[in-house]
């Protein structure tokens, strides 16, 4: 697919401020994306939208297919007849405008939709009625397994599914039935949450696309273990016969961490999908892309090869890499949907089996300039080094904020000694002919001037904010993905700077149209 040059603006719809402990799919959504026109960005880009689960991180979500929850809007919900005014009232009190307390955000959230259900339970509103079963006999292959195994955590006390009754964990089919028929009344309420999720996540993308902003979605290359995926689908993965990953994800000792980073995903029984025609993928894409108008997907250099660790260990150190069967997988997915929107996260160890599969299917690969100024002139995140077919960025949700990277303390957030940063600093001054006074915007300018394709700036970049606002610091425990922005944060003087920058650069609208013309 060819991406035109265009920018934009990375910032997941949990940031967005409002009054109920977590930003959602409401009045503020549709306030960011006015801000996004304003500063002439064609771009917006999302992490996962999918329901999370222990930790609240969007890449350990509760399925690969459904939406969060937590992202729908209470005042939508009362437009739509579903909720009062006074439901409103309980909103969050613990939580400050610029952090999230997502316990209480769970709360509120829930005690929320459960009004709304029991009100569509009662209502004489054929559309909403006739809307709401379309919906489910369309997504019926992954909601109604979605909503039971969610429906049972709940019955469970939120236990991991291999921890529930053998039955249930083996899913025969007796234990299955009996689930649906006790459960019947929970496990329509949480179809019924996804059926606002989506109406009101795709409501807002139809805003951006009828305004010139594509949305980059994000499609993690594995899932949680405790995921409805999982639990559905054991065969596809390498699970022992109690369900625990017999090996896990992870990546060796990097920038991060000095002991790797050990995420637990269950790896994939390739064997299987192979066999299968990796039909599992190509609905898993084929969802994303109903959602999103790219899908960047994380951790790419997965599909040519993943660090595998064994399932008991406590580090990610005694991994090997594993052979995996990109080549034949893209191949199955872009005969079954076509040429592919996507974006490749190949940062990390890039092997030359890596570079060949990104390039054999033409997906521009990424480019982040906080990776640039370790003194090598050759290095590829230096923006005199990008070729057209990437997407840059200034910094990325795993980041340090590049004021927060520039103003780095040896031993906080990266491996890097005293030495190395005080040499990258001054590297990066002298690359960027700055004094460091506004070295976001030195940042943004020496990305958005780049031939790179595609710009993406995080909203904490573009506001010039430092580590108190990073999104996660990866191989953490804590802190993480609880950064909001400010109400008054988006000033028309920061719009209108950065639309100067993207019209000067060539990557307004406008100057695409004329382009491709």
């Amino acid at each position: 697919m060819n991406f035109p040059r265009a920018s934009g603006v990375l910032l997941h719809p949990t940031s967005l401020p409002g009054p109920f402990g977590v930003g959602d799919l409401g009045p503020e959504a549709y306030r960011f994306i006015k801000f996004l026109i304003d500063a002439g960005q064609s771009l917006w880009q999302v992490l996962p939208l999918g329901p999370t689960g222990y930790g609240d991180s969007p890449y350990a979500c509760y399925s690969a297919f459904a939406g969060s929850t937590l992202l729908i809007s209470p005042e939508q919900l009362v437009a739509d007849g579903l909720l009062d005014r006074s439901d409103l009232q309980g909103k969050s009190s613990g939580s400050t405008p610029d952090r999230i307390d997502f316990t209480e955000a769970h709360i509120i959230k829930e005690t929320q939709l459960r009004k709304a259900y029991q009100s569509y339970t009662k209502t004489t509103d054929t559309h909403l009625r006739s809307a709401f079963e379309t919906f489910a006999q369309k997504h019926a292959h992954w909601l109604e397994d979605y909503a039971l195994f969610r429906a049972l955590k709940d019955a469970h006390n939120g236990v991991a599914w291999n921890k529930w009754e053998a039955s249930l964990v083996r899913r025969t089919p007796s234990s299955l039935t009996k689930a649906r028929e006790d459960l019947r009344e929970e496990v329509e309420a949480h179809m019924f949450y996804q059926f606002l999720f989506f109406r009101q996540w795709l409501a807002l993308k139809s805003y951006c696309n009828e305004n010139g902003i594509r949305v980059i979605g994000d499609l993690p290359i594995f899932v949680a273990p405790d995921s409805a995926d999982v639990w559905t689908n054991p065969e596809e993965f390498q699970l022992d016969e109690n369900g625990t990953p017999i090996v896990v994800a992870g990546v060796p000792p990097d920038y991060f961490s000095t002991t790797g980073q050990l995420w637990g995903n269950p790896l994939y029984n390739w064997d299987r999908m192979f066999a299968e025609g990796f039909k599992w993928w190509i609905e898993r894409v084929r969802a994303t892309l109903t959602v999103v108008d790219i899908a960047r997907i994380d951790h790419f250099r997965g599909f040519a090869a993943c660090w595998e660790i064994p399932g008991g260990d406590t580090t990610a150190e005694r991994g090997q890499w594993v052979a995996a069967p990109g080549r034949e997988l893209f191949t199955a997915i872009r005969k079954a949907l076509g040429e592919l929107p996507i974006i490749a996260e190949d940062l990390g160890v890039i092997t030359p089996d890596v570079v060949a599969l990104r390039e054999e299917f033409g997906f521009p690969g990424m480019r982040i300039l906080q990776f640039g100024f370790g003194s090598d002139t050759k290095n590829l995140d230096l923006p005199h080094n990008y070729v057209q077919n990437v997407a840059a960025y200034t910094g990325t949700h795993d980041n340090d904020t590049t004021v927060g990277w520039f103003q780095s303390v040896a031993g906080e957030g990266s491996t890097r000694t005293a030495a190395q940063i005080k040499r990258e600093q001054e590297f990066c001054l002298s690359y960027l002919n700055t004094d460091g006074g506004e070295i976001q915007w030195d940042f943004i300018r020496g990305v958005w001037s780049s031939v790179a394709n595609t710009a993406i700036v995080p909203l904490q970049d573009l506001l010039g904010l430092g580590p108190e606002a990073r999104m996660n610091l990866p191989n953490s425990t804590s802190g993480n993905w609880s950064w909001r922005y400010r109400p008054d944060a988006l000033k028309h003087d920061v719009a209108e700077r950065l639309r100067k920058l993207t019209e000067l650069y060539g990557r307004a609208k406008e100057s695409s149209s004329r382009a491709e013309a």
